[in-house]
């Protein structure tokens, strides 16, 4: 990686990809260099260390059992925590988003350990499965439209007194609690239970990503109209009726 490269890592591609979440990666990749932005991609598999220099980290979706092993190697190789104490931005979607609060439910019905980077905590759900499009306003702080996704999931997610929801739901379950949040973030932190991909969907967010990580207020403007017209169509569905 050269030292003047934006550094974006795709974590654990091999455990947590499973819901096509690799987009989130390759909209990063492509709005930055829309600005001309050098950037240095590390796609990282579970047996190779995190490394701990990268700007922006995303993590994807995963089946139960992939992500039981995704959370054990993130905790036993630690180098996740340092990159955030870094300055590092983090995004995880599904399974990643549960891999970053203090514990879930495994694919043994046991309680896993987190990675606590997130004050959340998830359980799993014994009432219908969180299945279909989403629309949701995203926290005013953020600045951001509307948040347009696919949630596909059985987990139920609380956040704690240091974790603001990433959005509210106008349509869909979010963090499946019934206090219509879906999400969670901190200052570098972002969990959500949003596939589309999220990023192709938003990508406000993956801007938003970028300046974080870059330590800005704005980035010059790109084409947006085909990410315009994919919104358009998501919203105008989720908003139809069942």
């Amino acid at each position: 990686m050269s030292d003047n490269s934006l550094r974006v890592v795709w974590v654990y591609p091999d455990l947590l990809s499973t819901y096509g979440d690799q987009g989130n990666v390759l909209v990063v990749e492509r709005r930055a260099r829309q600005r001309g932005l050098d950037v240095a991609r590390l796609d990282v598999r579970s047996d190779q260390p995190i490394p701990t220099s990268g700007d922006i980290y995303l993590i994807g979706g995963g089946e139960d059992r992939p992500q039981r092993l995704a959370a054990e190697r993130l905790l036993r190789d630690g180098h996740l925590f340092q990159a955030v104490n870094n300055g590092a931005i983090v995004f995880a979607v599904c399974a990643g988003y549960q891999i970053l609060g203090h514990e879930f439910v495994n694919d043994l019905g046991q309680r896993q350990p987190g990675l606590g980077l997130l004050d959340v905590t998830t359980v799993r759900g014994t009432g219908e499965r969180c299945v279909g499009d989403v629309l949701a306003d995203i926290d005013a702080p953020l600045g951001l439209p509307a948040l347009t996704g696919f949630e596909n999931h059985q987990g139920i997610t609380q956040l704690g007194p240091t974790a603001r929801p990433l959005a509210r739901v106008r349509f869909g379950k979010g963090n499946g609690t019934g206090d219509g949040t879906e999400g969670a973030y901190n200052d570098t932190v972002f969990g959500t239970y949003m596939h589309g991909p999220v990023l192709a969907r938003n990508p406000q967010i993956a801007d938003l990503l970028l300046k974080l990580a870059l330590d800005v207020n704005a980035l010059p403007p790109t084409d947006d109209r085909w990410y315009e017209a994919l919104r358009t169509e998501r919203i105008a569905s989720a908003q139809q009726p069942a």
